[in-house]
Parts: C-alpha cells; sequence; structure tokens
C-alpha cells in the first residue's frame, strides 16, 4: 500500500502585488522597522509584560508620541512585536533550510539554524519566543495566541520533516514523528536556556551532538546530519 503524502505546512503562498507606496507611507514603514527593531530585543530580555511604550522610546531613540501613533496600545506594540520576531525567525531558520532536500537533510539543517540562532544572540535574550512563552504562557489573549501560533508553526514544521524522513526510508518506519520533534525541540529549548544562564556556548554543542546521536538512532544516516556535525 502507498503511503499517504506528507503536507508540508510550509509552503509557498502567492501574495497580491500591492501598490506602490507613497514617501510618506515608506517613511512610516522605515521607522516601524527601526522601532520594532529595538522592541523584539527589549521583550527578549523583558518578556513582553516589560515592553512598555516609555522604555521603547528611550531604547530606540524614538518620541513616545510617535510610538503610540505607530502601534496605538500595548497591546498594539506586544502584536506586532511577536509578528517582527516571526519574521525574523522564519528567515533565519526555515526559510535558510529549504535549500535542503525534505526530510532528514533539511530537518538537521532546521536544527543547526535554531541553534545557531540562539548562539549568534540574534536577540540579546537568546530565542525570542522562549523568553516570552514564558511570560505569556498563563495569560489568556491575543498576545498569547500569537506565541503560541508561531510556536506550534514550528514544532509542526519538526514534525513534518520527521514525517517526510520516515516516508522517504531515512529514518526507521516505527518512529514516532511527534514524540522525534518534541525531544529535538526540547534539546533546542534547553541549549538556549543554560547558555544563557551560564554564558556558555558548551550547551549548543552538546545540544547539535544529543539531536545527531537521536537521529541516528533513528535510523538516519550520518550523511543526511551534516550540519549537525559543525
Amino acid at each position: 500500500m502507498s503511503k499517504p503524502a506528507v503536507q508540508d505546512p510550509h509552503e509557498s503562498v502567492t501574495v497580491p502585488s500591492r501598490p506602490a507606496a507613497d514617501g510618506r507611507r515608506t517613511r512610516g514603514d522605515a521607522s516601524r522597522r527601526t522601532v520594532l527593531h529595538s522592541a523584539t530585543d527589549l521583550a527578549s530580555v523583558d518578556g513582553l509584560d516589560g515592553l512598555t511604550i516609555g522604555r521603547l522610546a528611550t531604547a530606540s531613540g524614538r518620541g513616545k508620541s510617535s510610538i503610540a501613533t505607530l502601534f496605538q496600545s500595548k497591546e498594539g506594540l506586544q502584536l506586532a512585536t511577536v509578528a517582527a520576531a516571526r519574521d525574523v525567525f522564519t528567515a533565519l531558520i526555515v526559510e535558510r533550510a529549504r535549500t535542503a532536500p525534505r526530510g532528514a537533510q533539511r530537518l538537521s539543517a532546521l536544527l543547526r539554524n535554531a541553534l545557531d540562532y540562539s548562539r549568534d544572540r540574534v536577540f540579546t535574550g537568546g530565542c525570542f519566543f522562549a523568553a516570552t512563552a514564558a511570560d505569556v504562557d498563563s495569560k489568556p489573549g491575543p498576545v498569547r495566541d500569537a506565541v503560541r501560533s508561531a510556536l506550534v508553526d514550528w514544532y509542526g514544521y519538526l514534525e513534518a520533516q520527521a514525517r517526510f524522513a520516515i516516508a522517504a526510508g531515512e529514518l526507521a518506519e516505527g518512529t514516532d514523528p511527534e514524540l522525534l520533534a518534541f525531544e529535538l525541540a526540547a534539546l533546542n529549548e534547553e541549549a538556549n536556556s543554560r547558555s544563557l544562564l551560564l554564558q556558555d556556548e558548551r550547551p549548543y554543542l552538546l545540544a547539535a551532538r544529543a539531536m545527531r546521536d537521536r537521529l541516528r538512532a533513528a535510523g538516519a544516516e550520518p550523511a543526511l546530519l551534516v550540519p549537525l556535525d559543525e
């Protein structure tokens, strides 16, 4: 019996073109990007609750009134910050891995990119979503929903690549893709947390080794896991 096709939740979609923006719109977009750069960094350290218009004005060098005009409210600022961080996460981790074939090779590339994104301190507080999830996990509302959506997509994408690998015979047929994705994500998050606490890069080396060993135990050939050798 043929195996069912595995759907990739990150397939590209066609986005309708937009009319060219006028100069004022362009300047406003540039100002928004600059402010959000500071906002994502602040939230990675202080959490989303600690992200206020006043603190952001100081960090970005912008006036409170201009930031209030851009985002309207604290919740609006928080939601925009989560969206901006998600764009960075997707570009640096997911998009860069798409040059690798689906399955074990892309899974190992995703894991390598995730470790590097945290290790290189793209955000001062390490992984933005690891920091903010702890901040909002028990606080229902649109902000928690936005953080949760980003993480659900990430976990789902790891699981999808595990499923592709199983379907392609790169991982053993009895491998549980949900459990494997859970274990790999947990290793990544522990490396992020421990490195921040200890101010040491060694947790990333240990996590990469553990990820490789786990995938090898699931049947992956070493040639498919080269990114985790580095």
